[in-house]
């Protein structure tokens, strides 16, 4: 059997994101609960977060990423034969949000599937990406984090209401004579599924913070290491390390337990708040337009949520 238009490897050709211009900061949400600017930076590192308006829906959001990725990789509409959007948190189940979106870019008849694995979304899409590509299911691929979180939270909840926000963040990925993605290592802790969860559309999120939290830095920084193992590369090679953005405490005790000392670390959660799928795509986009990593820079991504899931690669940064 030949495998038409396979191709030895992948590679990431472009980063685009999008941030709804609604900002809630610490002092904003101290005047309805019991909370304060002080007591939100100490506990999970966040001074302010993008909300989206009312009638901003989360297609409209992947739908600015997903263009302005596109835009940047240089390629049309019609090059795209694959959107895959990474989200936990649609209004409405059907349709999916990726058909929706490729339909908005004129994107003709791709492939259209959407993934939720919650805040490890993007890097489970990313790993499957990568394999369309290299398996010649696809030639270049569209990959979308995009949350609407805002919508699911409980206001009034301190637990949540000062951690999630909205936003979104995409790739594109297309075909390589050399891996430039590495292998996916991804997997789940089923064991702690009721650590973060939604019973239901008529209730709202809700998590059991100390247990995520333990599991987040202890049980973590072995898939990071893994992920770099099985690339190949060592961590003191990383230009950069994009964990999602979940916690500012998780994600510095991770990236102290890897030893990537000469990585730039995201800490995009300072004013980005957590963003869910959207997190790792939409800090490393960041990072990129404001020049803190070098193309051809290696980043390692690391997802990880409600589920609970992880996942994560490395990457050559274009």
């Amino acid at each position: 059997m030949r495998i038409p238009d396979a191709a030895p490897g992948a590679k990431i050709l472009a980063f685009g994101h999008y941030q709804p211009a609604g900002i809630v900061t610490n002092d904003d949400l101290a005047k309805t609960i019991d909370t304060t600017d002080e007591w939100i930076q100490s506990r999970v590192g966040i001074k302010e977060r993008r909300v989206a308006g009312p009638t901003e829906s989360l297609e409209d959001m992947a739908t600015q990423a997903g263009g302005k990725a596109l835009a940047a990789s240089g390629l049309s509409a019609d090059d795209v034969d694959l959107v895959i959007v990474a989200t936990c948190t649609l209004e409405s189940q059907i349709p999916n949000a990726s058909a929706v979106v490729a339909h908005r870019l004129g994107i003709q008849s791709p492939g259209a599937f959407d993934v939720n694995a919650a805040c490890a979304g993007f890097c489970y899409a990313l790993g499957a990406a990568s394999a369309a590509v290299r398996g010649g299911a696809a030639r270049n691929v569209l990959v979308i984090g995009a949350e609407k979180l805002s919508q699911w939270l409980d206001w009034s909840d301190r637990s949540t209401a000062v951690i999630f926000a909205d936003g979104a963040g995409a790739a594109v990925v297309g075909p390589s004579d050399v891996p430039r993605i590495g292998p996916v290592v991804w997997g789940s802790s089923g064991d702690k599924s009721d650590a973060i969860i939604v019973d239901d559309r008529n209730t709202f999120l809700r998590q059991e913070g100390q247990t995520v939290f333990r599991w987040a830095t202890t049980a973590l920084h072995p898939v990071a290491k893994e992920a770099c193992e099985r690339a190949g590369v060592d961590p003191s090679e990383l230009s950069a390390f994009v964990p999602h953005q979940a916690n500012l405490r998780i994600i510095e005790a991770i990236a102290r337990k890897i030893g990537a000392d000469d990585a730039v670390i995201a800490r995009d959660i300072v004013t980005a708040g957590n963003t869910s799928a959207a997190s790792v795509p939409l800090a490393l986009s960041r990072m990129i337009e404001r020049g803190e990593v070098r193309s051809g820079g290696l980043a390692l991504l690391l997802g990880f949520g409600a589920g609970l899931t992880y996942a994560g690669q490395v990457i050559e940064i274009p």
